[in-house]
């Protein structure tokens, strides 16, 4: 094992009965074991984020209550100089409609999370999570911005059967935590129409999953990666983050090759320039050769937001992940031009 982070194997609950951590919560697994229920209100945060890539072009869906506001998000980009790139997305004061379940949403025996109008005008987003088999449909709707054509996604990301994902929490103290499951490497298929347009998800297209629960300080920095495809004969996922883990004894960081997962408790060496983030991304374990990658962008989805509760300073590259990486047996994996992404994000709420 390349951590010293204890791995949970039976359910638990996130918190006790007064919104504190529950201490015997501390730890990962395998795949998502945590009863997130979180008591009360205020600093909670709650999301689902999506984000399903091929080799050409992408979209990304966010469901997210914030306590005191709800964000409802489609992104999609077309890769290369004359492709479109467009944001749609909804912000709901006070966040009424917006009920995430305390598991993943999507996952199998799990309630449907719908947002939104089922015919939305304006600025609206309808975004739908359901489980379907062993994996998730997404189903979003909304009016591109520019020409308001109207925009459809339907896909299907699948499951296989024994894919491990990294599910951690990670504690500041007892009053602010968080549970994230990052899942990788799923299969998905499926359209997206802007109009008489269909953008195909076919067999190179990739899920990736960002849930998240907990109860967040005002102001934080991150850095989060992730990468899912086929490289050197295997399927990979990369799953990796900075910066917001440190100190406290847990971190996001894994491999997910063929399914099997290794953890990663080493906190992960980022080497990337503020002022120029399309330039290459270095990402390394200081002490061990379990990551030496290189990330080069070729697309920044730059987001800056001001507003009296809210302050975000996002900058989301796009792009590929080359290098090595090493398994848990030791068995070292050669990654060429893997396609995801590295994120380096500033927020206030």
């Amino acid at each position: 094992m390349t951590t010293d982070e204890r791995e949970i194997t039976a359910p638990v609950d996130l918190c006790r009965a007064d919104g504190r951590l529950e201490p015997e919560a501390v730890g990962w697994s395998r795949r998502p074991l945590h009863r997130s229920r979180i008591p009360g209100w205020g600093r909670t945060k709650r999301w689902e984020y999506w984000c399903v890539t091929t080799p050409t072009h992408l979209v990304a869906l966010t469901v997210s209550d914030l306590d005191f506001l709800a964000l409802n998000t489609v992104y999609v980009l077309e890769f290369g100089p004359d492709g479109r790139e467009f944001e749609r997305t909804a912000i709901v004061p006070g966040g009424p409609g917006t009920a995430l379940p305390d598991a993943v949403a999507g996952a199998p025996g799990c309630a449907p999370v719908v947002v939104g109008p089922e015919r939305p005008v304006r600025g609206q987003v309808r975004v739908e999570i359901r489980s379907e088999g062993t994996g998730t449909r997404l189903r979003a709707r909304c009016l591109a911005p520019d020409d308001r054509l109207p925009v459809e996604v339907d896909l299907l990301v699948g499951m296989d059967e024994g894919h491990e994902t990294l599910s951690v929490v990670v504690p500041w103290s007892e009053r602010r935590f968080q549970y994230t499951s990052k899942q990788t490497a799923r299969p998905a298929s499926g359209t997206v129409r802007i109009g008489s347009r269909v953008l195909e998800f076919g067999d190179d297209a990739w899920g990736t999953l960002d849930h998240g629960r907990g109860r967040w300080p005002r102001s934080v920095e991150w850095n989060w990666g992730a990468a899912s495809g086929r490289t050197d004969g295997r399927t990979v996922g990369l799953q990796f983050g900075g910066r917001w883990t440190r100190g406290t004894g847990s971190t996001e960081n894994a491999l997910c090759v063929d399914g099997r997962l290794s953890k990663i408790g080493e906190e992960l060496e980022w080497d990337w320039s503020p002022e120029d983030h399309l330039a290459p991304w270095r990402v390394r374990t200081p002490d061990g050769d379990a990551v030496d990658l290189v990330f080069t962008p070729f697309h920044n989805r730059s987001v800056r937001t001001e507003a009296v509760l809210l302050a975000n300073r996002t900058d989301q590259c796009f792009g590929h992940w080359s290098g090595t990486v090493r398994t848990d047996d030791g068995e070292r994996i050669g990654v060429d031009g893997l396609l995801g992404w590295a994120e380096d994000v500033r927020m206030r709420w």
